[in-house]
């Protein structure tokens, strides 16, 4: 079963990619077809296999063998790892497949981030929508809008607290609704861990990228990926970490 899942993932993966390139250029991500970016001939069923097909092109496209961006293949075998791990944890049910959607969207949050400095409201706002769903079907519909409540409330704080210190914009308008969205999903507590381990890895991150000359203090460091990021690593083991620190 979990070659299956494994599969399954990989196929995904290989969507989530269209939506992530066509996304912020405003383009549909159902038509056309897949294309070359440089020369747009159409990719064929065969050079579109995930992960496999990068292999075999030896990174290139077959038509006019410029080269295809590394990304492809990581975000395929991302939602892979992503989608056998929520099957391993919750199995097959209503739990697994809301939080694949949670994933699969944070994926794709997360890499429009990364390269375009921008959490799109479909993303966001769309996980809300879900997370909010989700907590209409559990049973747990008012936990769900208190998550996002707080989670928004939160991190908009900081922004204003944070443009009244340095005199600019501290966090943007994306990352404060993709908290909130977050919050439909982990609730008050899950928020609390999520804004606290996104803030380290950020922070831990963004001074390594310093030391090795790689980006400047002034330079704009997205925030959806580590919000993103610890709030997966809080539905695997967050609830446990609070637990054995606070006993609660």
């Amino acid at each position: 079963m979990i070659a299956v899942v494994l599969v399954f993932g990989l196929i995904i993966g290989s969507f989530l990619n269209v939506c992530i390139y066509r996304i912020p250029r405003g383009k549909s991500i159902i038509y056309p077809s897949s294309s070359c970016p440089v020369c747009g001939v159409r990719i064929k069923w065969y050079d579109n296999i995930p992960v496999l097909s990068y292999i075999l092109l030896k990174g290139r496209c077959r038509s006019c063998k410029s080269k295809i961006s590394p990304v492809y293949p990581i975000v395929e075998l991302l939602t892979a790892i992503y989608t056998v791990l929520m099957y391993l944890k919750f199995g097959l049910g209503i739990d697994f497949a809301f939080y694949l959607i949670f994933g699969y969207m944070l994926i794709v949050g997360s890499f429009i981030d990364f390269f375009h400095y921008i959490i799109p409201d479909r993303i966001s706002i769309g996980l809300a929508i879900v997370g909010l769903v989700y907590g209409f079907v559990m049973h747990e519909l008012v936990h769900s809008l208190i998550g996002f409540a707080f989670g928004f409330i939160l991190l908009l704080l900081v922004a204003i607290l944070g443009k009244a210190i340095f005199k600019k914009d501290a966090m943007g308008g994306g990352d404060i609704k993709l908290l909130g969205a977050l919050g439909t999903f982990v609730g008050i507590k899950g928020v609390l861990f999520t804004l606290f381990a996104a803030s380290l890895l950020g922070s831990f991150v963004g001074i390594v990228l310093i030391a090795l000359g790689k980006t400047s203090v002034s330079q704009r460091i997205p925030f959806g990926p580590y919000l993103s990021l610890s709030a997966i690593l809080y539905i695997f083991m967050g609830y446990q970490i609070i637990t054995k620190i606070y006993g609660v």
